[in-house]
């Protein structure tokens, strides 16, 4: 059986803010106003963890294109 949703990951303290993951998929990604840094959108975050979600399945595409975009790597999405 095919999983329903997707983790995802973003090492805050290696984003360097360059806004790759938030323009390429904004319903996953966002940037935190207080430290530029990008964080998951509030609706998939896991509680306070800024860096760390569950996405629904059918957003698995553009989670992948931001992450392949990220020019430091520190999207993970498994």
């Amino acid at each position: 059986m095919a999983k329903e949703k997707m983790n995802v990951t973003i090492d805050r303290d290696g984003c360097i803010s360059c806004g790759v993951c938030w323009s390429t998929c904004p319903d996953v990604f966002e940037q935190n106003q207080d430290d530029g840094h990008s964080q998951i959108v509030k609706k998939y975050r896991a509680g306070a963890k800024l860096g760390e979600g569950e996405i629904p399945k059918e957003l698995e595409g553009c989670a992948r294109n931001a992450a392949d975009g990220c020019p430091v790597q520190v999207i993970r999405v498994e």
